[in-house]
């Protein structure tokens, strides 16, 4: 989750959402991916996805078996989707997201009898830092624009 919370802050030195994953197989790290959905004008540049995309390119092969993905924040249904056809055996994050959060907070995705593909899931590793990061990021922007709301 270190290496996660690096990408993150990748990410806010870009003023991204700081959300950094990281795709490990075995002791081998073969993804990583921090958010860059606004710099790249793209709504699917997720931490998440991003860290997917690059593992299969490293590998030469879009599923992953027996990968664990490591992320900051609870992932959303569009990652949590992309997840279980990459065949990710384990997501591993830090602090839930109780707007969006897939896997925990909301949908429990992973549960869901129509996928042929289960993951398993651990959160709250490192959940203060990562949420730190966030509420931080978050407090800031309101402070610049005087958004109450985000």
């Amino acid at each position: 989750m270190s290496l996660a919370l690096t990408q993150a802050r990748q990410a806010l030195l870009k003023k991204e959402v700081p959300v950094g994953a990281v795709i490990m197989q075995g002791d081998e790290v073969i993804g990583v991916g921090f958010n860059q959905s606004i710099s790249s004008h793209d709504p699917t540049a997720h931490a998440e996805i991003v860290a997917l995309r690059e593992a299969a390119a490293s590998t030469g092969n879009y599923r992953l078996p027996g990968a664990i993905l490591y992320v900051t924040i609870e992932p959303c249904t569009m990652c949590v989707g992309a997840m279980i056809h990459a065949r990710i055996s384990k997501v591993v994050f830090g602090a839930r997201e109780p707007r969006a959060g897939a896997l925990v907070s909301n949908l429990q995705l992973h549960q869901s009898a129509v996928y042929n593909h289960q993951l398993e899931v651990e959160e709250g590793v490192l959940a203060d830092e990562c949420r730190a990061l966030m509420k931080n990021f978050f407090r800031a922007r309101r402070e610049r624009t005087g958004d109450t709301k985000n």
